[in-house]
């Protein structure tokens, strides 16, 4: 064994006792560290026998057995306990080697230390030795100009070379060329600094093996001498590559969590999926769902049906015109994979598509393209939930060397399965959603005739798909006497009960209206009416689920085109604004009102004339947008209505696209009315006198009028049906009598009387002498009715004009 100079070895000279020994076993050398370390002069020792001088009697059976294994071979090694000059005996680990001399004479050269440094030393030569052969941990040292010096068995197996060919070459010899330039550069910083690399993460691609990915955690450290010269730099370097998929498998599975299902749109909820996969686990994947599902109807059990392209995404150029775009049929053949994969409900993984049969399951065509495009591996995955298939996920591999892996798999179920869950509960909110907007549209009226009061135009914006439909409603209504009834209401909360409940107050304010009665009236009915809907809720009759809340805003106006006035109530709702012909917009100082469903508060009418061509915009309160400040919006809403240009639906459309966003969050309702006004010469009134020549009177004037405005063909039947109202009035009202002729689309008819007692249709027996008079005023006429007033009440009738007759 070779002796060290290294000041750590305990055997060194610097370091270490020495003697030496002749062929008798007699001292005849004793070295100065010798005398320090045991306390024996050399001259107390030379020249006597080792056994007498330097080992207690009942330790020199131990030193003769020692002597004579070293005169069987060329040394010895071990420990022994020696004599110290005081008396105690020092354990030593003591290494001999025979010395040949001139003419053959032999002699021992001894070297010692104590014990305790001889073990720890050689526990650290042990370990230093276990790593270059038995650690499971590769180790290399490498020379300053980076060449390598010694490898372990460990880095000798990862690079498929014995340990001892090793020596001399480079990393890059071994590593592509990317990798080995990471590795190398990273020992270099090390050389130049000194300070330590840990647990450093590389890729290690071997050039025997390009397309198997390792990645290997690199430490390193600086190799000195005990002067402190640079000898090079030594690396522990571990296969972690298992860890690194497994930490790249679990970022992806968070960002998973995170991405997919953001929307309850089945669409973007594929797309989700198919962005989260790729490039992490796939180069290419395609999301098919049965048709159903994109129409969020309910699949089929087995997965039966049409499957649509709902999403595709790929890193490999010219996948374009390979697979299937989006909104495509993929024509799949019965023994394909894919319909294996939906029909069994299981994934399929095809580690290596080998030949054309593997790659024909691109839908059986394209096959040389895809072989050019270097597709080599293929999973697919069903997407299913609740016991349903909904349809699958293809997911294709080409840039990454490697193959799908089963751990591959399971990644790829993880995300079907989190996907499908979204998907299924956007295709169940789309359900809801259409059916609740099919409800929505078939209870919102639709285009509205021409009408004498007023031109309307509207616009109904629903909510985005987070929000869902809401009870948001605009509605005109003809009136009596050429009037229009102009409301809006929004009923609380989204979905089919908002929109159910927004369809009963609809008929309701239809039925109050055709009561004629005022805007403050009509409001206190429709309080009463949600206040039932809100106790029907409570004792579990209207089927509404728990945490539904019923409750409304509602305006409500009434234009009179004759006398260009218009009445106004609102409860909790935003007030109007008004466009007069000069371009200014107001809004009107109207009584707030309490919202619909509290109960026990009062409702006011207001009064505003309106000058012909004046607009009044009715409105939601999703026009204004949540959270903005109310008065900036109203602002700007002035702002957007001012600027409009066009015919009114023009500028509906312009103030709502300036003010809403591409998704509002809440459903709007836009309602614009111009006002008309009709002029003295399309109206005519007259107060007759409570005489019996009333009737007489009052047919005498409309037979003039109506001469005047060329209605000649209608007097006789008019003359009929101002008789019997004209009579009726004096007969039972008493008072003075108004009558009223309107020429508009319609001829109306209108006589006032200051009786509230409502005309009332009858049918007479044949023995009677009247009650008929009424029978034939509803024959005769296009519709009639009364409406009472704050004194007395007006009965009205309407005539088709001679030019609308059929």
């Amino acid at each position: 064994m070779a002796f060290s100079e290294s000041p750590e070895d305990p055997f060194s000279v610097a370091r270490a006792a020495s003697a030496a020994l002749d062929h008798r076993g007699t001292v005849i050398g004793w070295s100065e560290y010798a005398e320090r370390l045991l306390g024996h002069p050399a001259a107390d020792v030379l020249g006597r026998p080792a056994l007498e001088a330097l080992v207690a009697p009942r330790d020199r059976d131990l030193a003769r057995a020692a002597a004579d294994t070293c005169r069987r071979g060329e040394g010895w090694f071990g420990t022994l306990p020696v004599l110290h000059r005081d008396g105690h005996r020092a354990h030593l680990g003591i290494r001999a080697r025979r010395v040949v001399r001139e003419g053959g004479r032999e002699e021992w050269f001894l070297v010692g230390a104590p014990a305790e440094d001889v073990m720890q030393w050689e526990n650290d030569r042990s370990v230093l030795e276990g790593f270059f052969r038995r650690s499971p941990v590769g180790l290399a040292t490498h020379a300053p100009d980076l060449s390598i010096l010694r490898v372990n068995k460990a880095i000798a197996r990862l690079g498929g070379i014995p340990a001892e060919l090793a020596r001399g070459h480079r990393i890059g010899d071994f590593l592509l060329a990317d990798d080995a330039e990471t590795v190398e550069s990273g020992l270099r910083k090390v050389l130049e600094t000194g300070r330590p690399m840990i647990f450093t993460e590389q890729s290690c691609r071997l050039l025997t093996d390009p397309e198997r990915h390792r990645f290997v955690s690199v430490s390193a450290f600086r190799m000195e001498d005990s002067a402190g010269h640079v000898q090079g730099v030594a690396q522990i370097v571990e296969d972690v590559t298992e860890g690194h998929r497994a930490r790249r498998r679990l970022a992806l599975l968070n960002e998973a969590s995170a991405r997919i299902g953001t929307t309850l749109d089945v669409a973007a909820t594929a797309r989700e999926l198919a962005d989260v996969a790729v490039p992490g686990l796939a180069d290419c994947v395609s999301v098919d769902l049965l048709e159903s599902v994109s129409r969020g109807e309910e699949p089929s059990a087995e997965g039966d049906g049409p499957l649509r392209r709902a999403a595709l995404k790929s890193v490999v150029p010219g996948t374009g015109t390979l697979m299937n775009p989006v909104g495509d049929a993929p024509d799949f053949a019965p023994d394909s994979p894919q319909s294996r994969c939906v029909a069994e409900q299981r994934p399929v993984l095809v580690s290596r598509l080998e030949g054309d049969e593997g790659l024909a399951a691109l839908a059986g065509e394209r096959v040389e393209h895809a072989r050019a495009l270097g597709l080599h591996s293929l999973m697919l995955v069903p997407l299913a939930a609740r016991g349903h298939v909904l349809g699958l996920v293809t997911l294709w591999r080409a840039r990454s060397p490697e193959p799908f892996e089963d751990d591959d798999l399971t990644l790829a179920g993880e995300f079907a399965a989190r996907a499908a869950v979204c998907i299924d509960n956007a295709r169940r909110y789309t359900r809801e959603h259409q059916a609740a907007l099919t409800l929505q549209r078939r209870l919102l009226p639709g285009d509205f005739p021409d009408l004498p009061a007023a031109e309307v135009a509207h616009q109904y914006i629903p909510a985005g798909a987070v929000a869902g439909v809401g009870g948001d409603w605009f509605d005109v209504i003809p009136l009596s006497g050429a009037r229009v009834a102009l409301v809006v209401g929004d009923v609380t909360g989204h979905g089919i009960e908002a929109a159910a409940t927004m369809g009963r107050l609809r008929t309701a304010v239809h039925t109050l209206a055709d009561l004629d009665l005022e805007p403050d009236e009509v409001l206190s009915h429709l309080d009463d009416l949600v206040q039932r809907l809100a106790a029907e809720h409570e004792t579990g009759v209207t089927g509404f689920p728990d945490g539904h809340v019923t409750g409304a805003s509602c305006l409500y106006a009434v234009y009179d085109p004759v006398s260009a006035s218009c009445s106004l109530a609102r409860a909790g709702h935003p007030p109007p604004a008004v466009l007069t012909p000069d371009g200014a917009v107001a809004f009107p100082d109207l009584p707030a009102g309490p919202p619909l469903g509290l109960g026990g508060l009062p409702f006011e009418s207001a009064e505003l004339s309106l000058p012909e061509d004046s607009v009044l915009a009715l409105y939601t309160n999703g026009l204004l947008q949540p959270g903005d400040d109310v008065d900036a919006a109203l602002d700007r809403f002035a702002e957007r209505l001012s600027t409009a240009t066009g015919t009114l639906r023009e500028m509906s459309r312009a103030v709502v696209e300036a003010m809403l966003p591409a998704r509002p969050a809440d459903d709007v309702a836009l309602l614009l009315a111009r006002t008309r006004t009709l002029g003295k010469e399309q109206v005519a009134t007259w107060t007759l006198a409570a005489e019996a020549t009333a009737a007489s009177q009052a047919r005498s004037l409309m037979t003039r009028q109506l001469q005047a405005w060329d209605l000649d063909e209608m007097v006789f039947t008019t003359e009929l049906i101002v008789s019997e109202l004209v009579t009726n009035a004096y007969r039972y009202a008493g008072g003075p009598v108004t009558l009223r002729l309107i020429r508009g689309p319609r001829l109306i008819c209108e006589v006032s009387d200051p009786s509230s007692t409502a005309p009332h249709l009858r049918r007479a027996r044949s023995t009677d002498e009247g009650g008929r008079g009424l029978f034939l005023v509803a024959q005769l006429t296009e519709r009639w009715g009364a409406r009472h007033r704050r004194e007395g009440k007006t009965v009205w009738t309407e005539q088709t004009l001679p030019q609308d007759l059929p």
